[in-house]
């Protein structure tokens, strides 16, 4: 009875195949088995987003190998100042302040050499001025009496707490100092509102000031040392490929009958560089002498060669404004001009080329200026064309119908835009060539093209 009433309550279904046979369809599964497949699904779903993360952190890595040298830097650094804190003679010599030196460490490595001196000693610096003047505020404050010690303490924070942070409106400071502003009202704050003695605050500046030079310090050894990345370096390098992207933009701009075509845009690199291009050169100004790079080396005089290639940039970004026109150019036009846009945009090209070869080997080029001359002589012969273009306009004798102006402009655009690049990569090469003369570039041996 009990077999057969377990057969009633179970609800059996066959369906037949294609080969006669049959087969069953077992039931739908009850709460338990749907809530375990979507569990499955879930822990599914979730390894496939940590592959998919692993893989692109693999990437970055295979990338730019650097990034993964820089991490490894940062963790030998706070491996070492930790051994200040857990090692006993040291941590009785400077106190539970130990654990300023793993914070230092962790807030001033940076990817560069540059950045990580910067933020260094603007931290060290911002310390011990606060520290300094705390510790005289907070004597001064105890001499006035019980009374008067809370209203000297609040004065001395609102005054130099706001002249510090007025400061970090001043753009020099904003520039190169922000950090240790900061850092400045931040201490001064906190050990003016400690309540301390004098003579323990003077034992907990002077271990608080150790531990952060300490930290400081072992950061900018192991930056220096170990796989140095160097800001000076990276904005050579990144000016250098601006420059071949420009003239990479300004040679693929026009065909075989020189009217342009769409196909660069590595002038957009140009147009975004120019807050990268700050920062390295303000990292820059902090870094000793490496490689080429001696002291006092002109870094501002790279920002005056990148804002000159922007110039440049927009004139061809408006080129490739005029790609879009819909109003169709005579072919008349077209033969007139065509040739002298396509080599005046050659030899443009070859202008910033050459510029840019001279960055990467930092020695004069002797074919600069006669490129720069070849380029002067284009611009005359498209100033030439451009003037007889009336003539083209008007019809012959025989036809009465005239040419349509709004057909003439595009083309004549070009031409004109032609020209503005040309004026605008002279100023290029001044900015190169004063930075050639700052940093004392050598003479090439000038090249002998192939036959």
């Amino acid at each position: 009875m009990a077999h057969q009433k377990e057969a009633t309550n179970r609800v059996e279904w066959k369906i037949r195949v294609a080969d006669g046979s049959s087969k069953d369809l077992v039931p739908e599964s009850g709460p338990a088995g749907r809530a375990w497949l979507g569990i499955q699904g879930l822990i599914a779903g979730l390894v496939l987003k940590v592959g998919r993360c692993f893989k692109k952190a693999w990437d970055l890595a295979v990338d730019d190998p650097r990034k993964v040298i820089h991490c490894l830097k940062v963790g030998t650094a706070l491996t070492v100042v930790s051994l200040f804190y857990y090692t006993r003679p040291l941590y009785e010599g400077l106190g539970r302040n130990a654990m300023w030196g793993v914070m230092t460490a962790v807030v001033v490595f940076e990817n560069t050499v540059g950045a990580t001196l910067s933020k260094s000693l603007n931290r060290a610096c911002g310390t011990l001025l606060a520290g300094s003047l705390a510790v005289g505020v907070h004597w001064i404050a105890s001499q006035s009496g019980e009374k008067l010690e809370p209203f000297v303490n609040g004065a001395s924070v609102f005054l130099l707490a706001s002249a510090a942070t007025f400061s970090r409106f001043i753009p020099t400071v904003r520039t190169r100092f922000d950090y240790g502003a900061l850092v400045f009202i931040l201490t001064f704050s906190l050990i003016s509102i400690s309540g301390y003695r004098v003579e323990k605050l003077l034992k907990m500046a002077h271990q608080r000031l150790s531990t952060i030079a300490i930290g400081g310090f072992m950061c900018i050894l192991i930056s220096i040392l170990v796989c140095p990345i160097w800001a000076g370096k990276e904005l050579h390098l990144l000016i250098t490929r601006n420059m071949d992207k420009l003239a990479y933009s300004l040679d693929e701009y026009f065909n075989n009958s020189g009217i342009p075509v769409e196909k660069s845009q590595g002038y957009k690199c140009v147009l975004n560089s120019k807050a990268a291009e700050e920062t390295m050169a303000n990292f820059a100004r902090w870094e000793p002498a490496h490689g080429h790079f001696k002291f006092k080396h002109p870094w501002r005089q790279y920002l005056k060669v990148g804002a000159s290639m922007r110039r440049c940039a927009y004139c061809i970004e408006a080129l490739n404004g005029c790609i879009n026109s819909e109003n169709q150019v005579p072919e008349s036009i077209k033969q007139h001009l065509s040739g002298n846009c396509l080599r005046l945009g050659s030899v443009s090209s070859s202008v910033i080329r050459e510029l840019a070869i001279t960055m990467r080997t930092m020695k004069k080029s002797p074919r600069t200026q006669n490129l720069l001359k070849e380029m002067k002589n284009s611009v005359q012969e498209l100033h030439n064309e451009l003037g007889s273009l009336p003539n083209l306009l008007l019809p012959p004798p025989s036809i009465e119908a005239t040419l349509p102006l709004e057909e003439v402009i595009p083309i004549a655009t070009v031409a004109s835009l032609l020209i503005e690049v040309a004026a605008r990569i002279e100023g290029i090469v001044s900015a190169t060539e004063e930075l050639a003369s700052l940093a004392k570039f050598k003479p090439a041996v000038e090249r002998i093209a192939p036959h």
